[in-house]
């Protein structure tokens, strides 16, 4: 283990150059010496990439930055280089700077020796000695939908909520995992939603987690047994800064993670695990607020104005962003008819069908919410394509159809692609995901769910060879 010693004279002495390693400094006063420090870095997918750098040299991550290569974010699902991107070795893979975020700088409560984590972001050499945003960093695509909002003088209050299943060790029959059902459970495999005796069998799983949360600083609200055996979702609190909203969702999930494999678990944030079971999706509650703090949506005949043209934009944007929040071939199995999982491109109040709801609750709370995406999209892209959207609307003024009531999956309104390669094609094509999110992104993310899409249809199923070997 470092001796602490180290630690402070590296942080003392970068500390003269740069003020920011006061954080490792105040962490180290606070915690005592970590034996390493985790830096994460989330790629394109949401995937964490990154290091374990040792305590001592701690400090010089918030003065040197840390060296990891630009093609991190050319890595398929896998980890793999897609070449196709052209970012990996012709370019002679050089590498990026990343600078820790502020305020993400945590104990780990997890890990079996003293372990810290902070979350990193990208930038490049500009060729004069700075340094610029890598644009294929999807932290910074967020960045630009925030700052263009705050020119007009408005600001997002954003919460996630994430659902995800408890499943045990290693893999069931025919490799298909299995649901960790509750001791109590009895009889066949049933919903059992909103249940307080399956809260209470996971107890002290749930609780830890809940621990950890508050170590890290994590905003975790509620806690609910899902509709499905071994299905949960934890919530977490509105903020009035969306990029530390991005990162909580991120940073929960890896929480989640760690906790129930200390539990002897696994927690699978996987979109559709199961056919006969509900799928698990990232709920995103999105507010905007005025200069003052106060709810814009909730501004009378002003505020129904404005939350109109938001959600006429993310209905009209919503093509050509959905593989942004359904980035996965197993995502598209989540998107049936009767599911609580969105099927068609539709609003509505308080309507838990419809893709954008709008939650019953006083004006101080009114807000959208976004029902689209899967639990395991990037939650940076997904909460950049929704301000893109709710921007697009508000630029152009937009009025939304009439929203829906009652059941949204037996009325008219336009579909959602059940398939991936079109959801692709659309993403590709759209000269409104060139504006949002730059051309250059927009072909690289492309090519790498094709890539990601064609490695899928490669693969020939059980059921093919039981049916015609």
């Amino acid at each position: 283990m470092p001796l602490p010693d180290a630690v402070g004279t590296a942080t003392a002495a970068a500390s003269e150059n740069d003020p920011l390693t006061d954080e490792f400094g105040a962490y180290v006063a606070a915690h005592g010496a970590p034996e390493i420090v985790e830096v994460l870095l989330p790629d394109t997918h949401g995937v964490l990439r990154g290091k374990w750098i040792p305590g001592g040299a701690g400090g010089k991550i918030w003065g040197d930055g840390v060296a990891i290569p630009l093609s991190i974010f050319g890595l398929d699902i896998w980890g793999r280089e897609v070449e196709e991107t052209g970012i990996h070795i012709e370019t002679g893979d050089r590498d990026g700077i990343c600078r820790p975020v502020p305020g993400t700088l945590t104990p780990v409560p997890w890990s079996p020796r003293p372990a810290a984590q902070v979350m990193l972001t990208m930038h490049e050499p500009d060729g004069r000695g700075g340094e610029r945003p890598w644009e294929l960093d999807p932290r910074h695509k967020l960045a630009a939908q925030v700052a263009r909002l705050a020119a007009l003088g408005l600001h997002p209050c954003v919460a996630f909520e994430l659902e995800f299943y408890l499943l045990k060790p290693g893999a069931g029959p025919n490799g298909v995992p299995e649901p960790v059902f509750p001791a109590s459970a009895s009889g066949p495999a049933r919903q059992n939603m909103y249940s307080m005796s399956d809260l209470d069998a996971f107890a002290p799983l749930l609780h830890d987690i809940r621990e950890a949360a508050r170590i890290q600083g994590l905003p975790a609200d509620t806690v609910i047994s899902e509709a499905a055996p071994g299905q949960y979702e934890v919530n977490l609190y509105h903020r009035r800064d969306a990029m530390a909203a991005a990162d909580d969702a991120i940073l929960l999930r890896r929480l989640i993670d760690g906790v129930a494999r200390k539990h002897g678990v696994r927690a699978s944030f996987m979109a559709k695990p199961f056919l006969d079971f509900a799928g698990s999706g990232m709920h995103v509650h999105v507010s905007l607020t005025d200069n003052e703090g106060a709810n814009a949506f909730g501004a009378g005949e002003d505020g129904d104005r404005l939350l109109r043209h938001c959600a006429a934009g993310l209905l009209d944007t919503m093509i050509d962003t959905a593989v942004l929040y359904v980035p996965s071939y197993n995502g598209f199995r989540r998107l049936v008819p009767g599911s609580y999982a969105p099927t068609s491109i539709s609003w509505g109040y308080d309507n838990r069908a419809v893709a954008v709801r709008v939650p019953n609750g006083p004006p101080k709370a009114r807000r959208l919410e976004h029902r689209i995406a899967g639990a395991d999209a990037h939650p940076h892209l997904v909460l950049a394509a929704i301000l893109a959207g709710m921007l697009e609307g508000i630029e152009r003024g937009q009025e939304p159809p009439p929203p829906l009531t009652g059941n949204a999956y037996e009325q008219e309104a336009p579909r959602l692609s059940y398939d991936m390669g079109e959801a692709i094609r659309s993403f590709g094509g759209s000269d409104f995901v060139a504006r949002a999110f730059g051309a250059e992104y927009q072909r690289v993310f492309a090519i790498m769910k094709e890539a990601e899409l064609a490695a899928f249809e490669r693969r020939i199923g059980p059921l093919e060879y039981e049916t015609y070997l």
